[in-house]
């Protein structure tokens, strides 16, 4: 692939108060075909890292106001990394030490030779890649860790730290978090009378239902067994009913099917919303809230749901309604 080309989809960004250097640095980067802007302040410089996100910075030390150093340690206090490179006058070795100290990735001394300058550029955008690639291995490796390999929802491993993340947001922008979860009724008579593949199938349809069933802001998870749990973020009662009445029916019309096996099930749902702004739960609270509710379906006859409403900003009896958790003591888990 032509370097020009691959070099055009790169932002570089270059802050220096020095006007010599900034037009002798930008047409030397411009020339090799990378999309550069300037600034000629740390304050400045920020303000375009914040708006242009460029790959890489070059950065001059000593300027008026904030310096290198102080926008440098700024850069290096956000999530996304971006790579830094010194160009300054200031070239004992002193100098250089505290730069490179101070979180730059590398220093060069000016007067500079040019052509020295891009290749340096050239090897802070290789090991930027890299790093970029190591991240993005490491992203899929936890996912990896974090889904079940039956169903491809999440496992239990991270999903009361999501769940947690999901109640601090809701809290802050005064919003509601349901938590439904979802127990297949009579499940032991799948494996009893089939066999222990087919029950694996079962599960493993019912999660592809549960995908399919919620929005690209919702999660769900294994649970364990057969009990499957779902987040609905950005939700009101309403809409918290119409899905799990929607998803109840959704299991029961559905044939599972495979190979010789055949044969048709139902499920039990409970669950429990929130405004976490009015109402103050964790995350295990609210599942447990959830789980009290899914109990209650199960004693009424399963094939049904139950849910417990905290969104409400009066207590549930000055509202005059009556919630499940009530009125009900947790049975022992029944299939």
């Amino acid at each position: 692939m032509d370097s020009k080309f691959e070099n055009s989809r790169r932002r570089l960004l270059v802050v220096d108060d020095d006007d010599e250097t900034l037009k002798l640095v930008t047409a030397a980067l411009t020339h090799q075909g990378y999309k550069v802007k300037t600034a000629t302040s740390g304050d400045e410089g920020l303000k375009e890292m914040n708006d242009w996100r460029p790959h890489l910075v070059l950065l001059d030390v000593n300027m008026p106001g904030l310096n290198g150093i102080e926008t440098l340690r700024r850069l290096r206090e956000r999530d996304e990394y971006v790579s830094c490179l010194f160009v300054s006058g200031m070239s004992s070795p002193e100098a250089v030490i505290r730069g490179l100290d101070s979180g730059a990735d590398d220093y060069i001394r000016k007067p500079f030779d040019v052509l020295e300058l891009l290749a340096r550029v050239r090897s802070q955008l290789r090991i930027k890649d890299l790093n970029d690639k190591l991240k993005a291995a490491n992203s899929k490796l936890k996912e990896l860790v974090d889904i079940d390999d039956l169903t491809g929802l999440f496992n239990m491993r991270s999903l009361y730290k999501k769940l947690d993340f999901e109640l601090d947001r809701a809290r802050r922008y005064d919003r509601s978090v349901c938590v439904l979860m979802m127990d297949m009724d009579h499940f032991k008579k799948v494996n009893d009378n089939h066999d222990h593949l087919f029950g694996s199938f079962v599960l493993s349809e019912v999660g592809s239902i549960i995908r399919e069933n919620i929005r690209k802001v919702d999660f769900a998870a294994r649970y364990g067994g057969d009990e499957f749990l779902v987040v609905l973020t950005e939700i009101n009662l309403e809409g918290a009913k119409i899905f799990a009445g929607r998803l109840r029916e959704r299991i029961e019309g559905y044939q599972f099917e495979s190979d010789d096996h055949s044969m048709e099930l139902t499920a039990s749902l409970g669950f429990a919303i929130v405004n976490p702004k009015r109402h103050d739960l964790d995350a295990r609270a609210l599942v447990r809230h959830a789980d009290k509710a899914l109990y209650t379906a199960k004693a009424n006859g399963r094939n049904r749901f139950e849910f417990s409403d905290f969104t409400a900003e009066a207590e549930p009896e000055q509202a005059g309604e009556q919630t499940v958790e009530e009125n009900v003591t947790p049975l022992r888990k029944v299939d």
